[in-house]
């Protein structure tokens, strides 16, 4: 079986290198093009700008409408009866109150999967693998309980607890408590210690759960289950899935024709904390939300993120996920891409993932913790060299014409998450520092400005969005607290700035030097109606306190 695996530095010949180094450059050379064509003649650089601000406002105006149609679907599911919906796919029989899709669903099944070959929804398992390092009971156990809230039955449900060696003996006290309160609920819980020296592996998550995936492969023998029963479901410390995910996802994964290819990503929702949250995070936190929402109605763009699914049968062959990368679940996108080449694809569940919106115990650490926490997404840009490498310099008998697409879909992903907001906010004035004394470049400003107030009639659906999506306000906010979560919105220029484009260019910046990066956990705090108490012990404040066992502080709210 031929290597999936991420080569390790020392073995990167000039190839990869040269697309390690390719998306900085790429994003350089974009940026300033401006200048570039201004130098050369005015009017190419207002052509180059205007079409670019149409097509930006084009494709904004179809964000807002996927996000409201992707908005629109997930209350719509949160109120059907999965359980009705998978004992009638369970039978193959429906009923006259059924979805229209539903009985489409049915048919499609009898007609397309063989009954040799079904996996009916009383088969499936699901084992949840809750990846922690040294968040506190506050943070992961309310994470366990939502787990058990959800509506399904819980001894279908195998809790695993990946817990860091690094966290300490704090950590591994926790998952002993979780371990014996909530045992007896699962249908299994056992903890699994990720040592913390293995050779070979970065420091991250991937290593984490995939030292237990290997574990719970063990366990799977004197189980009696089957890995074609079982899904697998990935959670950090802070995430809760939805009262019915479970059950979409069970539906989802009985009515797929080729389950081994498939994987399933929930929509990641950033509102736990949201009303805790100060104001740029707010921001950050809604329009990622927003994102993942429009994404998902947009399967051929649908990649592994955060909180994902898939059939530990798929998981066996990829060998779980990489642990040579930070970004082990849009990695892993990849990696089954071409275990079984290019035959994958990504389904929707429209039951989501509610996340904690960066917050840590001050208002500085909460804004660089958010930094931290999109460069570590943005460090996906590494994935370009990998696919370069694997799929066209490597053999593998995947159409080339799908493997140019994919590959041409994740660098403009990319390219514009580090470009697009410089360009359209900054880009215009670009011309007019540089030929003050012409035409176009008085009024270009006037025009981009223009068309960036009418684009700006999109916040308003935003807004309207992200009011109606929050969590019932806590009790210990007053109402002047809802003014300040539409206000908020002001901060949109300068998070879009910081946290998209200077967070993506530091990735690809070090990228390209070869300054690999390692993994910062984002750290976690939960506010109590007394104040905040962090969520996690901080190993910068000194041995005293990590010996003391101090998981917890109580500290001032964080200032909007």
């Amino acid at each position: 079986m031929r290597s999936i695996e991420i080569p390790q530095p020392q073995d990167r010949d000039w190839r990869y290198r040269a697309m390690e180094i390719f998306p900085a450059v790429l994003t350089y050379l974009v940026l300033a093009i401006p200048a570039i064509l201004s130098l050369i003649d005015p009017n190419y650089a207002a052509y180059f700008i205007v079409s670019y601000l149409l097509l930006w406002f084009a494709r904004a105006i179809a964000l807002d409408i996927r996000t409201y149609q992707g908005w629109r679907h997930i209350n719509e599911q949160r109120k059907l009866p999965w359980d009705e919906l998978n004992t009638e796919l369970e039978k193959l029989e429906t009923n006259r109150r059924s979805p229209k899709w539903h009985a489409e669903n049915l048919a499609r099944v009898k007609q397309y999967i063989p009954p040799a070959q079904r996996i009916k929804p009383s088969q499936v398992y699901h084992a949840i693998f809750l990846a922690f390092y040294n968040e506190s009971k506050e943070v992961v156990e309310p994470t366990v309980q939502a787990v058990l809230d959800t509506n399904y039955d819980s001894k279908k449900l195998i809790l695993v607890l990946a817990y860091e060696e690094r966290g300490g003996p704090q950590t591994e006290k926790l998952a002993d408590y979780l371990v014996k309160k909530y045992g007896r609920r699962f249908h299994f819980v056992g903890a699994v210690k990720h040592p913390g020296n293995i050779k070979g592996e970065i420091i991250g998550k991937g290593g984490n759960v995939t030292y237990a995936g290997r574990w719970f492969k063990k366990w799977l023998k004197t189980s009696g289950l089957k890995a074609e029963q079982i899904l697998v479901t990935t959670l950090d410390a802070d995430n809760r899935p939805d009262k019915n995910y479970f059950g979409a996802l069970t539906y989802t994964y009985c009515s797929t024709e080729e389950p081994l290819y498939t994987s399933y990503q929930p929509v990641t929702i950033y509102n736990n904390n949201i009303w805790d949250a100060p104001a740029p995070m707010r921001v950050v936190a809604t329009g990622n939300s927003f994102w993942n929402t429009a994404l998902a109605l947009r399967q051929h763009m649908l990649r592994n993120f955060s909180a994902h699914a898939q059939p530990l049968s798929a998981l066996i062959e990829t060998d779980f996920w990489s642990v040579r990368t930070i970004v082990e679940d849009g990695h892993q996108y990849w990696r089954t891409f071409f275990r079984f080449d290019g035959k994958h694809e990504v389904y929707p569940i429209f039951a989501p993932i509610y996340q904690d919106a960066v917050l840590t115990d001050s208002y500085i650490r909460t804004l660089k913790m958010q930094f931290i926490q999109v460069r570590r997404w943005a460090w996906g840009c590494s994935d370009i060299a990998y696919v370069f490498y694997t799929g066209f310099i490597k053999p593998n008998k995947i159409p080339k014409g799908r493997m140019i697409a994919k590959f041409a879909r994740l660098i403009e992903g990319h390219l514009g998450w580090s470009t697009a907001p410089l360009i359209l906010l900054l880009g215009a004035l670009i011309p007019f520092f540089l030929n003050p004394q012409t035409y176009l470049g008085n009024q270009l400003p006037q025009l981009a400005s223009r068309l960036q107030q009418v684009a700006m009639f999109g916040i308003l659906i935003s807004l309207y969005l992200s009011m109606k999506s929050l969590p019932p306000k806590p009790i210990r906010y007053k109402r002047h607290r809802s003014i300040w979560m539409m206000v908020q919105w002001i901060y949109l220029p300068v998070t879009s700035i910081i946290y998209s484009s200077f967070a993506a260019l530091y990735s690809q910046t070090r990228l390209a030097f070869g300054w690999y990066l390692g993994f910062v956990a984002t750290q976690k705090a939960v506010v109590t109606d007394t104040g905040v108490i962090a969520g996690e012990r901080d190993d910068r404040h000194g041995t005293a306190k990590r010996r003391a066992g101090l998981t917890s502080r109580v500290l001032r709210r964080p200032r909007d």
